[in-house]
This record gives structure tokens, C-alpha cells and sequence, in this order.
């Protein structure tokens, strides 16, 4: 085993450590009851049957999406969230699925389990309760995937998918569960926008740089020209990043090859802003669109990763998936 491998293998290893120690002190929650998913293959979502006019990935490809962070209260005293929390459930399916997993939804099959997220402060209070915080959700992210492994999979390709607090639970699964692992062969890809990722993060799973490459994942965190420049040097310079136009490292995508956003009024906008790639994010212009004035009122535009390259992904995911098939 060389040093790189020889790092990785520490990393999870205290990883799972400190997860199954602390996991022992945890409620499991049991992801046999259909209620405790917010999108699961036995029933309909009314906030993503209108974005599928083609169902045909489904039969043989499973999509397993994880929300962001919503629970975004700093003054609730509580770390996570219940599963049963109503408001959030609400947030999650009219928010995160209508706009987010919505991108992947002609991908597969799709499985997205509510869980007992961190709340936002967990990331900044990492040793004064975040660290558990996290954990928590992610003892849910956990069961709910090895429930699908055991009862839907069957052998099954798979594509993976987060933001921010989702993409962490993500990157957690692709290292327990895919990294230097034979469940890596049935992984098309995983888009985990919204987080810093180190270029050493995985043993086997490599940053993909071409739009028709499988087996490993793509990250991207978003700015205006005028970049937070506390956050971006907190978080994100030195990380792993893709231009999510044309999926390659390319430092300018410009805005005529910008393939769609998804607004919240449900209206996708075609060619809106230039793409421009650096050291561990990406910056756009002030999209083009008729509301084009509420950018300007953001810090930046972490909250629309996805959403502000919908159909980008949409598409890309569709030529990933025929890249997959036509590699087996």
C-alpha cells in the first residue's frame, strides 16, 4: 500500500471510529417505513412529475439524492432537526426536490430519504457539538442507504447526489461505502456541489474533467464577480472544481453555451450568464433574466449550485449515463 493509500485508509478509519462509537448512543431510524422518505420509487412526487417527460433511465438506473441544510435557524437550541419536523418536510419537497433533485430526476429510479439534519451552525462549531451534529445526520444518510443497497439495488448503476450539507453526507457514502470498493463499479457519478473538497479527498474516486467520464465525481461552489472572499478562502480555494457548462476545466464557459436555470417561478432561462473557472470555485455574471436585480442583493450564490445549472446537469447526466452503458 503506497502513502496516498496508506492516508486514505487512516483517514476512514478514525472516521469510523469515532461514527460507530458515537452511532451506539443513537436511535437507528428505520427507513423500512415509507413515510420516513420524502421521495421513494412506491409513490408519486407531485413536485417532480412534471420535470420528467422521459422515464426510460428509470428501469435500470437509480438516482439517491441528499438535501442541503435548511435548518438554517442559528437561535433553535437544537443540533438536528426531527425526522417528523412538518415545516421541514414542507421545505424539503416544495425547496430542495422541486428545484434541486429535480435536475436528476430523468436520471433513475430516485431516493431521497428525509433525515435529522445538522443545523447550519454545526459547520462553524465543529468541537462544541457540530462534530455529533453531523454524525447524526449522517447515521440517517447511513441506514437509509444500506436500507436501498439491501432491498432495491439488485446490482443496479447508480448516481449519487447532494449540496452543501448533502454533499458532506455524500462524500461520506462514497467513502465508506464506493472508494477503492467494488460498489464503485456501478457508480455513474456523483455531483456534489456546495462543499470544499480536497484533490487527495479519495483513494480511487477521481475528479472528473470531460463531460462523458464515469466513476467519479464533480464538485463546483458558486460566486458573483465580486467574490466573498472570507468564505472563498475559508472554504474553497485549493479545492476540487469543473466548469458545470462543459464539465471540464475550461476557465470561461461563455454565457451562449449556458444550457438553463431553474427560477423559483418554475420558468427555465437559456444562455444567462458567463462561467468562469477558478482556484477551487467559479464565478458568473449577473444573470440575464427579468428579474436579474435580486442577484444583486445576494453575498453570493451558493443557494443556487444546482438550480442555476439545471438543465447543464440534466443533460450531462443523460450523457453519463449512455457513457456508463456503453462501457459495459
Amino acid at each position: 500500500m503506497n502513502s496516498t493509500n496508506l492516508t486514505h485508509s487512516i483517514r476512514l478509519l478514525l472516521f469510523l471510529t469515532i461514527f460507530f462509537t458515537w452511532s451506539f448512543r443513537a436511535q437507528v431510524t428505520d427507513y423500512s417505513i415509507l413515510s420516513n422518505w420524502a421521495v421513494h420509487p412506491s409513490f408519486k412526487n407531485k413536485e417532480l412529475t412534471s420535470y420528467i417527460t422521459d422515464s426510460s433511465n428509470h428501469s435500470k438506473v437509480d438516482v439517491f439524492y441528499i438535501y442541503p441544510t435548511l435548518f438554517l435557524d442559528k437561535n433553535d437550541p437544537r443540533w438536528n432537526i426531527p425526522l417528523s419536523d412538518s415545516l421541514q418536510q414542507s421545505k424539503v419537497l416544495s425547496s430542495a426536490v422541486k428545484f434541486q433533485a429535480s435536475a436528476f430526476a430523468e436520471g433513475g429510479r430516485m431516493f431521497v430519504p428525509f433525515y435529522r439534519q445538522a443545523n447550519i451552525r454545526a459547520y462553524r462549531q465543529m468541537e462544541n457539538g457540530g462534530k455529533d451534529a453531523l454524525l447524526m445526520a449522517y447515521s440517517d444518510i447511513r441506514a437509509a442507504f444500506s436500507h436501498y443497497l439491501k432491498y432495491y439495488n439488485n446490482g443496479r448503476p447508480i448516481l449519487l447526489a447532494g449540496h452543501s450539507q448533502g454533499s458532506t453526507h455524500i462524500t461520506l457514502l462514497l467513502k465508506e461505502f464506493f472508494d477503492d470498493k467494488p460498489l464503485q463499479k456501478q457508480l455513474i457519478a456523483a455531483y456534489i456541489p456546495g462543499i470544499g473538497l480536497s484533490k487527495d479527498e479519495f483513494c480511487s474516486i477521481q475528479l472528473m474533467t470531460e463531460p462523458t467520464q464515469t466513476g467519479g465525481f464533480v464538485s463546483w461552489n458558486t460566486f458573483k464577480r465580486k467574490i466573498n472572499k472570507k468564505n472563498y478562502e475559508m472554504w474553497y480555494k485549493g479545492k476540487c472544481v469543473v466548469n458545470p457548462v462543459t464539465w471540464t476545466l475550461d476557465e470561461l464557459a461563455p454565457r451562449f453555451l449556458h444550457k438553463g436555470f431553474l427560477f423559483s417561478n418554475g420558468k427555465l432561462y437559456e444562455k444567462s450568464f458567463n462561467t468562469h473557472l477558478i482556484d477551487g470555485a467559479l464565478w458568473i455574471s449577473t444573470p440575464h433574466f427579468p428579474y436579474r436585480l435580486l442577484a444583486w442583493t445576494m453575498d453570493d450564490y451558493h443557494i443556487g449550485d444546482i438550480n442555476l445549472f439545471w438543465k447543464d446537469i440534466r443533460e450531462n447526466v443523460e450523457l453519463r449515463i449512455k457513457s456508463y452503458e456503453a462501457k459495459q
